[in-house]
């Protein structure tokens, strides 16, 4: 028996988490739930469904609203009788991390966003395996998380580098040649920059294969998710940028692929399902039996592979470029794209401005411009504060660039 805290539980990630130890009620015991508190009641019928506890919302104000929620929530399961036991509630920005380090096996992150990098890092200086959905905090934190967990402390959940991690069992590290990351391509598959100038919200988050949040989902249209998850990639199993490829395939069956040196290639695959990663992540290094259906082997069908479009979708090679001037240049990456999705969405810019947006502020920030008011910082003297402020920084700026202005990026 394993017991777990779920940050992000009132998300994709966390529900679907949830579900899994449902059907495996004698693998996992949930011991604590963190959410931002925007679906309180959700929130209220995951505590008492599971029993944890303490939970932990990110917004104080919501603490009142959690309380009258778990009090309904617990009449209507007989609590009036003494049958049911309300946990206890943490709250503030702080309340994830907290979580993150109390008594358990599994702390799994699944929040959106750099927000997650503390609880990530509470979580491996507490100790526990790391089964990370948020990628973003490694990516921002770099050097700072990949110091802080121990060999074998962070165990991926995306999909890509589950993927990897399985096929990375096939060989030593000596052995291997490639890592190959695979890229559904979006909903603007095989459009050009010209024909995206105009592409409205709504159908930036009509994901042909997935169902995500807002922001993820976003960042799939634009491929920076996967600019990210080259990132993610070169931090978690330390293979150069240079030897970490992108090709897209849309099918969505083979979730990536790693290629040795003697010429082979081992590829993960499986319908599309999240359940699959979710459960290996808390289970690592163990299978559980009937997480997901297989492929269909006696079912024709095609599985085909494009290489990127760089032009039409630059994301990827911003995140490379980023990854190679390191320190505090991912976290800047990351923090510019959240603005800009979030501008895309109230309609303030176009989608191809995303990412062009992304690249002033990337290349302000490693440029010499002493007016700029931020400078990057090499790896070696990364510290919290350090990544904190450029991430900052970069939000203020993307901000700046996003209003209505005459200027065209």
């Amino acid at each position: 028996m394993r017991d777990v805290v779920i940050l992000g539980s009132t998300g994709s990630i966390g529900t679907q988490a949830l579900e899994v130890v449902a059907v495996h009620p004698g693998q996992f015991r949930v011991v604590g739930l963190a959410a931002g508190g925007s679906q309180i009641a959700l929130l209220a019928r995951q505590a008492l469904d599971t029993e944890a506890q303490a939970v932990a919302v990110s917004r104080a104000t919501s603490v009142q609203d959690l309380q009258l929620a778990l009090y309904a929530e617990a009449s209507r399961r007989g609590w009036a009788k003494g049958d049911v036991r309300l946990p206890r509630i943490l709250a503030g920005p702080e309340a994830a991390a907290e979580l993150a380090a109390m008594p358990c096996d599994v702390v799994l992150n699944g929040i959106t966003g750099s927000t997650g990098l503390t609880a990530t890092l509470a979580a491996l200086g507490a100790g526990r395996i790391l089964a990370l959905a948020n990628k973003e905090s490694l990516v921002v934190g770099g050097p700072l998380v990949t110091h802080a967990a121990k060999p074998g402390q962070i165990v991926a959940v995306d999909s890509e580098h589950s993927a990897l991690a399985q096929c990375l069992r096939g060989g030593a590290a000596a052995e291997v040649d490639r890592l190959i990351l695979t890229a559904s391509g979006g909903p603007f598959r095989g459009l050009t920059r010209e024909q995206m100038s105009n592409v409205t919200p709504d159908q930036a988050l009509a994901h042909p294969t997935w169902n995500m949040g807002r922001v993820i989902t976003t960042n799939s249209a634009t491929l920076v998710n996967k600019g990210l998850e080259l990132l993610e990639a070169h931090l978690l199993y330390g293979v150069d940028l240079d030897r970490i490829d992108v090709v897209v395939h849309p099918q969505s069956i083979v979730h990536s692929m790693v290629q040795f040196v003697d010429g082979s290639t081992l590829a993960q695959c499986s319908p599309p399902d999240m359940k699959l990663p979710i459960a290996l992540g808390l289970s690592w290094p163990d299978r559980l039996p009937g997480v997901a259906r297989p492929c269909d082997w006696s079912t024709a069908g095609s599985w085909t592979f494009q290489p990127l479009d760089h032009v039409a979708f630059p994301a990827v090679g911003l995140a490379r470029e980023a990854g190679r001037l390191g320190g505090t240049a991912p976290a800047v990456y990351n923090a510019a794209n959240e603005v800009c999705v979030d501008a895309f969405h109230d309609g303030r810019i176009g989608f191809n401005q995303i990412l062009d947006i992304v690249a002033v502020v990337l290349g302000e920030h490693a440029g010499s411009d002493p007016d700029v008011g931020s400078k990057l910082v090499a790896s070696d003297r990364l510290t919290l504060e350090v990544v904190l402020a450029a991430d900052a920084w970069a939000r203020a700026r993307a901000t700046d660039l996003t209003q209505p202005t005459e200027h065209t990026y």
